[in-house]
């Protein structure tokens, strides 16, 4: 069963979860709410959670800061939520994919598993895109590869796991030669495309606007489907490379937290994923409308990819 369809089931049971748990409560966190960001400043993730934690803070009179834990594409944010008491005063906001290709390939390592949280929801489903200068000589990803190849290999930027296995994953067939450098985060990739230091790198949408400037272009779409505004970009499967990511943006605190303080944070997520401003950001940021599955779809999700991700590499 694929991980869409999985969702698509699990949607609407969401939304009506969503608006029993939207009622008032009488909890509050205790001192300041952190909203932590497993990304830096300036991409996609960061951009719409100090959006989301603004908003939060308007409609509950709730003390809520946002603030920046890097590393590992949300695995350090992550290791630091499963160690902290559940008193409900931290949110962690990541995306899917770095921290499921992280519990298969190394669960052993890592001082968390899937049931070290409470999932409290989602706001969107990332679109991820290679994309490149505007001038560099190549279009897409089969002429990136040539070029690459002619030219002793080529420096590409990542910002999660998921980018750089998608590149391993094409240079294992390819033997393209890519050398891949690691970013803090969406925004540090693109400063190093505008700056020349890397030829090519990853966003999940924040690049738009470089798009539509006309200093870069999209190389692939690193989703299963083509994005809706690049109808024309082929997909790394439609490049002759069967591998992909749907990176969904979601939110999890420590696992035991109270339930009143849980549903409390899971109805302030909702009132303000449902708000007209967040929806503005999102299509901003990733070109779609919010998604919210709700804590226990967001759950499934996160689960069906550790099992479909041990599926992938054999574990």
């Amino acid at each position: 069963m694929k991980l869409k369809s999985m969702i698509a089931g699990a949607v609407a049971g969401a939304f009506i979860a969503l608006g029993s748990a939207a009622q008032a409560s009488d909890w509050k966190p205790s001192g300041t709410l952190k909203l932590q960001i497993g990304f830096g400043a300036g991409g996609a993730t960061d951009t719409m959670g100090r959006v989301i934690a603004k908003v939060m803070k308007e409609q509950t009179g709730w003390n809520i800061i946002a603030e920046n834990k890097t590393g590992g594409g949300g695995v350090a944010m992550f290791t630091g939520i499963s160690k902290m008491p559940p008193k409900g005063n931290v949110i962690g906001m990541g995306v899917n994919m770095p921290i499921i290709v992280n519990l298969v390939n190394r669960g052993d390592q890592l001082p968390f598993n899937l049931d070290s949280f409470d999932y409290l929801g989602t706001v969107a489903q990332a679109q991820l895109a290679l994309v490149a200068l505007a001038d560099a000589p190549f279009d897409t990803l089969p002429e990136m590869i040539e070029y690459a190849k002619a030219n002793e290999g080529m420096p590409v930027a990542f910002d999660a796991p998921p980018q750089k296995l998608m590149m391993e994953f094409v240079d294992g067939q390819a033997e393209a030669g890519f050398r891949l450098v690691s970013t803090k985060g969406a925004a540090e990739s693109e400063k190093l495309i505008l700056g020349g230091q890397v030829l090519a790198g990853f966003s999940a949408g924040s690049h738009k606007k470089y798009l539509e400037s006309g200093d870069m272009k999209m190389i692939a779409s690193a989703n299963e489907g083509r994005h809706n505004y690049a109808p024309d970009v082929e997909t790394f499967r439609e490049a002759g490379y069967d591998i992909y990511v749907d990176p969904y943006f979601f939110f999890a605190t420590g696992a035991g937290t109270e339930p009143e303080a849980r549903e409390a944070l899971v109805s302030a997520l909702a009132n303000a994923i449902a708000s007209e401003e967040v929806a503005e950001v999102v299509r901003n940021v990733v070109t779609s409308n919010p998604v919210n599955l709700g804590p226990d779809a967001t759950k499934k999700m996160m689960e069906y990819g550790v099992l479909n991700g041990k599926v992938l590499f054999g574990k």
